[in-house]
């Protein structure tokens, strides 16, 4: 009996010491993860980043070029975007498990509801989940997870470096270090097709979501260096939006 009082304080303990910390969503596109196949060698990179962050994470896959193979074919089946949406859901949770695997302290599998993940930060210092909701996507996702948990930072890692005003393979595209929300929100607006497997720097409803919140974003690539200044809320080569 003492033993399991003492192991039943311990995780009392653990989870007071866990709360206490900051709390950071990562939003983590699928391309980085799964750009043809798995990138094992980002995947180690990224996963040391986040094992040596001191605080804790809540971090929500996208679905990558899988995703977009199978939401475009199920479309053209089905005509279908609902069943789109979710076979691209069915990949986002996919690379979340790839995630798990190669992290310490880690839920050893995706939740898919935000009260569960929210819950188990409570244990673990790091949960990783996949997408949730039909016609939602992996990034409002993430900034919906990051409301629920109170975290005052989101990292949005892709395989752009930052937020251009325009393509960043157009000729002139200019690089924008900082942004306000507004900014955010009407450069999304230009973007969003509200479809499965699309691609855009982050969804219009996403960035309503971060703004209504207020809650910082930062814009970077999958460079460890700019994951890692990202996380702690300093300054790095990407994209910054708050105000």
């Amino acid at each position: 009996m003492k033993v399991i009082k003492r192991y039943k304080h311990l995780r009392h303990l653990k989870s007071v010491m866990m709360t206490s910390k900051t709390t950071v969503v990562v939003s983590l596109g699928g391309s980085v993860i799964n750009p043809q196949e798995p990138d094992v060698k980002t995947i180690r990179t990224l996963a040391k980043v986040f094992n040596s962050f001191k605080g804790r994470l809540g971090i929500v896959t996208g679905g990558g070029s899988y995703a977009r193979v199978y939401a475009n074919a199920v479309r053209e089946l089905s005509r279908n975007e609902f069943l789109a949406d979710e076979v691209a859901i069915l990949e986002t949770r996919q690379n979340a498990q790839l995630i798990i695997s190669a992290l310490k302290d880690v839920c050893p599998y995706a939740p898919e509801d935000f009260k569960k993940a929210t819950s188990l930060l409570n244990t673990y210092k790091t949960v990783v989940m996949g997408g949730t909701i039909p016609g939602i996507t992996s990034d409002a996702d993430a900034v919906m997870l990051a409301e629920v948990v109170k975290a005052k930072r989101i990292v949005n890692i892709s395989n752009i470096d930052a937020v251009y005003d325009r393509d960043p393979r157009q000729k002139g595209a200019r690089k924008l270090p900082k942004m306000t929300h507004a900014e955010l929100v009407k450069m999304a607006e230009r973007f969003d097709k509200r479809k499965a497997g699309t691609h855009f720097i982050f969804d219009v409803l996403a960035a309503k979501l971060a703004a209504r919140s207020g809650i910082e974003v930062h814009f970077v690539n999958k460079e460890a260096k700019n994951v890692k200044a990202a996380l702690e809320g300093k300054r790095h080569k990407g994209t910054i939006v708050r105000g």
